[in-house]
């Protein structure tokens, strides 16, 4: 019980932290921070940063880190932008083909990690070094554009607003049906439930947020493309932490490894298949970054890899391994987003947004550990 308050108080905390950094950029950029065009680029930037943050969140739980994800998703992306614009491939081989490759050399990642017994950390940044340079090798050094129109809609697409809004409705309609279920499974259990009124206060404010961020996206454009994906990502990330065998293993994997191996589980060939799934995030989050920007670059996605495990840790993920929800990385992601947009808009140096952000990093890390020490 004091596990679940103290996940609760982390959500709660962030949720807080949310609303501070709006009100505050809010009233510095006087309203314009919170306008439709600017929410709408909020989110965009919030997908590949969450994306990436839901692939890295079971690396984490795992008791591993991968450092190599921003020059993998620059390669991915890369590679991409080449079949697209140099090899003219049609989008949906192109996009399968990425796809593969980033299940493959996440897998090897894994490879060497579960069955070599080599430290993730010294895999990852080999593999940091290693893909970075075949990304340059590939490029010649230099950007590869423009490419087509059809794959920019992969990274610059809007639904329209009829579609964003079922879309809203179903999942206001699905999150509602999901709670009632799992309540009724509790007191069939006869566990404890939550009360009624923090039930309909629950899905209350999950209805208002929902419709509220579609109507203020749909003033716009409507709802971008990788928000949508983010989401159903998100969803599927859950469902696999909270309800399938192999999302208990990861975490019985971080919180005790020895105990794990002798209750039965193949530790390696979990561990194998978190670093693919990890490579498939990878891979998505790279066609989005080249769609969105129009191009492949020697450049793209460094120190995305920072971002990723900054959003896992003010997410609630601990380092340390078998703590971390999914949702949890999303909120921290959307935390990064919110920091470098309105720091962007006020021309906040550079050096000073990297010192901001590497601040609320090193105290995010700190709670943790205070939080374990109360424990």
């Amino acid at each position: 019980m004091s596990k679940l308050k103290s996940i609760n108080l982390q959500v709660y905390i962030m949720l807080i932290a949310i609303v501070v950094i709006m009100v505050f950029f809010s009233f510095a950029t006087e309203g314009a921070y919170l306008s439709a065009r600017n929410f709408s680029n909020l989110l965009r930037q919030t997908s590949i940063t969450g994306i990436l943050a839901i692939g890295m969140v079971f690396v984490i739980i795992s008791a591993e880190i991968d450092l190599s994800v921003g020059s993998l998703m620059g390669l991915l992306g890369g590679f991409a932008a080449i079949t697209n614009v140099w090899w003219d491939w049609p989008l949906s081989l192109t996009i399968v083909v990425t796809l593969a490759l980033g299940i493959l050399l996440g897998a090897w990642n894994g490879w060497w990690v579960a069955y070599r017994k080599v430290p993730s950390f010294i895999v990852t940044l080999a593999g940091m070094l290693a893909f970075r340079g075949v990304l340059i090798g590939l490029t010649n050094g230099t950007t590869v554009s423009p490419i087509s129109t059809e794959m920019t809609m992969i990274g610059q697409g809007y639904l329209s607003d009829f579609t964003g809004m079922l879309i809203g409705m179903i999942a206001i309609v699905g999150f509602i049906s999901w709670g009632t279920y799992q309540r009724k499974a509790r007191r069939n259990l006869a566990l404890s439930v939550p009360s009624g009124s923090q039930e309909t206060l629950k899905y209350g404010l999950f209805t208002l947020g929902i419709l509220g961020a579609i109507y203020l996206l749909n003033d716009y454009r409507g709802i971008p493309f990788p928000v949508l994906l983010l989401a159903l990502l998100a969803v599927i990330g859950m469902f696999i932490a909270k309800k399938t065998a192999f999302g208990r293993h990861i975490y019985a994997i971080g919180g005790n490894i020895d105990a794990a191996r002798l209750s039965g589980i193949n530790v390696e060939k979990v561990k194998l298949i978190i670093f693919s799934m990890n490579g498939l995030m990878v891979a998505i989050a790279g066609l989005i970054l080249s769609a969105r920007l129009g191009a492949g670059a020697p450049s793209a996605g460094q120190n995305a890899e920072l971002d990723a495990i900054a959003a896992c840790v003010i997410g609630g993920a601990s380092l340390a391994g078998g703590i971390g929800s999914v949702y949890g990385v999303v909120i921290g992601a959307f935390i990064i987003a919110l920091l470098d947009n309105g720091m962007s808009m006020l021309d906040v140096p550079t050096f000073w947004q990297y010192i901001v952000k590497g601040s609320i990093l090193l105290l995010a890390v700190w709670v943790d550990t205070m939080s374990k020490k109360k424990m």
